[in-house]
């Protein structure tokens, strides 16, 4: 038995079934089905107080597939370090990159034991590249980094990936610290790929849906203005068009007119 599943069995004994949990709610919003039916009732309740809710859930994850097709494609970008990984669903980031460069390295970091037990569906790759897996915390640099490197070239760019994840650290000063130094530590080229879900005067069934989660879920989450999402990328070239709503960021159909915003904002910046 291998180490990982090993790892696996040992965290499925930690899943709590009878409370919900954020990643599984979002399984369940994408179609998926690692989830149960307590995720599902709150899901359904979250949905009710904010009808919108799967669309954004579904925004990000089509963001993410345009941000890595773009970094892997025009960018060249051949690492990638996906930080607060989720549940493996469809066209996770080493399946995206390794479709536009199959050479490409991923690195998947999550602290979450649902996700541990999910860990085989991340560790496959094309035998030109590498995808890995780290059971650890966002906060935790040093041993994420010096884990990460044994798959990663850190003298050479890296995308670092932070999709909804900075949302479950409440205060703003440590948020911004993490990200930040973790860009400090990569190299000159290197990318942030970051979505956040917002809060807005014009939304406020987001923050309904928001308040119930933190009432009756885990982990918690802390909303953030687009603008303080905007903070995240100082000091970076942001890629056009900026830290926009999720499904506005380089839109594949270009035909009409933007989609409806949704309340996950987004961005990728370059590091100079």
């Amino acid at each position: 038995m291998s180490e990982i599943s090993a790892a696996s069995l040992e965290a499925r004994k930690r899943i709590r079934t009878d409370q919900p949990h954020t990643a599984r709610i979002w399984n369940y919003w994408l179609g998926g089905k690692d989830n149960y039916p307590v995720d599902q009732a709150a899901g359904d309740q979250i949905r009710a107080l904010h009808p919108g809710i799967g669309d954004y859930a579904l925004a990000d994850r089509q963001f993410l597939g345009r941000a890595v097709r773009h970094l892997a494609g025009p960018c060249g970008i051949r690492q990638f370090l996906d930080i607060g990984t989720g549940l493996p669903t469809a066209d996770n980031t080493h399946e995206v990159a390794q479709r536009v460069a199959p050479d490409s390295r991923v690195v998947y970091v999550d602290n979450d034991p649902i996700v541990l037990a999910h860990a085989e569906a991340l560790l496959t790759s094309t035998p030109e590249g590498v995808t890995a897996y780290l059971d650890d915390d966002l906060r935790n640099i040093d041993a994420v980094l010096e884990q990460a490197a044994q798959t990663l070239d850190f003298r050479k760019p890296v995308a670092l990936v932070l999709l909804g994840v900075v949302i479950f650290i409440e205060d703003d000063e440590e948020a911004y610290g993490v990200v930040h130094t973790l860009m400090d530590r990569l190299p000159s080229g290197s990318h942030l790929v970051l979505s956040h879900t917002i809060t807005r005067p014009d939304m406020p069934d987001v923050d309904a849906a928001v308040a119930f989660w933190n009432e009756h879920g885990t982990p918690k989450l802390t909303q953030r203005t687009p603008g303080a999402v905007s903070r995240f990328f100082e000091g970076l070239d942001l890629l056009e068009p900026g830290v926009v709503s999720c499904n506005r960021w380089r839109p594949e159909d270009t035909s009409g007119e933007l989609p409806a915003e949704v309340a996950m904002f987004g961005g990728v910046g370059r590091k100079g």
